[in-house]
């Protein structure tokens, strides 16, 4: 029996084809109209329904790549099930550079969203109504914010098994327990029994092609184990391709200064090890920067310019640390020596470190 067609925005994406539907939102003071670009490739035969977003952030820019190179893999040819790719959620901060909608407002604490509410809840319940009530799954891609730069990383609400196996599926080298944020959409899906994972990966407004090509792998992995699309034959990766983290903690600085950072993204670091020097611009009065904990290092603030209290870095716990430092090997090893899955060069890992 054929699939019946997806609909979206009242546009009818029949079995076997692909279409891009220009989502009306809202319109600009001069009365020119915003559309939220969502591609949709409905397959002929049933499976999984996901939805990929990036840039509910609008500034997060690193999801919008990824999602292009999604989207451009053969493999989808063969594509069981649907894959609702949404590159451009907050329309309004990503044409503005911004992380925030007009009002100031973060679109990712607006969910489910209101019909007649603010512009978030309105652009909420827009993409919940039109979108999210459709889907089996949901990958929501993320960076850092502007000048911290995180590691290529899975957050997620490990209760749920189909989420967790997603989480493994993913291939990122860390993975994170995080608890649901009132009003997010991890939040809002996870209540509806939709399993989800967040990527974080990057920092705001900046291209990181590691980054990239880990998250677009990442997806493809993601659908293979869902079946959606045929299975690579390929080596069996090893079980220490991804760790989780049993908790993680950020470090800030102590004085107001400049920052001499010494230990890098990805880096294990034990208790008291020093990360980084604070100072004032002639030396009179520094800081050390001591680990509070061992783990890996999986945020860095690239801006040296801190005032006391600033976070700058970010380290994620384990209870075995060595399998965790091996995650981190593999993911660097990967990256030089796999077959990509998204047909992307990668610049040198050191590149990411420092």
């Amino acid at each position: 029996m054929a699939r019946e067609p997806f609909e979206i925005a009242g546009t009818l994406i029949k079995p076997g084809t692909r279409e891009t539907v220009e989502v009306p939102v809202a319109k600009l003071y001069t009365h020119t109209p915003l559309h939220i670009p969502v591609e949709v490739i409905h397959g002929r035969r049933d499976g999984p329904v996901m939805m990929v977003c990036a840039a509910i952030h609008g500034d997060e820019i690193n999801g919008v790549e990824i999602i292009r190179r999604v989207l451009k893999n053969s493999a989808l040819r063969h594509l069981r099930g649907t894959l609702v790719a949404v590159p451009i959620v907050n329309i309004f901060g990503f044409v503005q550079r911004t992380r925030y909608l007009p009002d100031r407002r973060d679109l990712n604490r607006c969910f489910p969203g209101n019909e007649t509410g603010s512009l978030g809840g309105r652009i909420a319940y827009l993409l919940r109504t039109q979108i999210m009530e459709k889907v089996t799954h949901i990958i929501d891609l993320h960076t850092g914010a502007i000048h911290r730069f995180n590691l290529p990383q899975i957050r997620a609400e490990l209760n749920n098994p189909e989420t967790e196996r997603m989480a493994n599926a993913f291939g990122a080298p860390i993975i994170i327990k995080a608890g649901l944020r009132e009003g997010s959409l991890r939040a809002y899906a996870d209540s509806l029994d939709i399993p989800v994972i967040t990527f974080e990966g990057g920092e705001a407004l900046r291209f990181d092609e590691v980054v990239i090509t880990s998250g677009a792998r990442g997806v493809i992995r993601v659908m293979r184990e869902l079946e959606m699309i045929p299975v690579k034959k390929a080596p069996k990766a090893p079980k220490n391709r991804s760790e989780t983290a049993v908790t993680s903690q950020w470090v800030r600085a102590d004085i107001d200064g400049i920052m001499r950072p010494i230990a890098w993204l990805g880096q294990k670091v034990r208790k008291g090890q020093r990360l980084a020097m604070v100072a004032d611009p002639f030396g009179e009065s520094e800081a050390t920067v001591l680990s509070p904990c061992s783990g890996i290092v999986i945020c860095v603030n690239n801006l040296p310019l801190v005032n006391e209290g600033e976070a700058i870095y970010h380290i994620a716990r384990f209870e075995e640390l060595g399998e965790a430092e091996k995650a981190m090997d593999y993911f660097r090893s990967s990256l030089e020596n796999e077959s990509p899955d998204a047909v992307v060069p990668v610049h040198p890992w050191d590149d990411l470190q420092r």
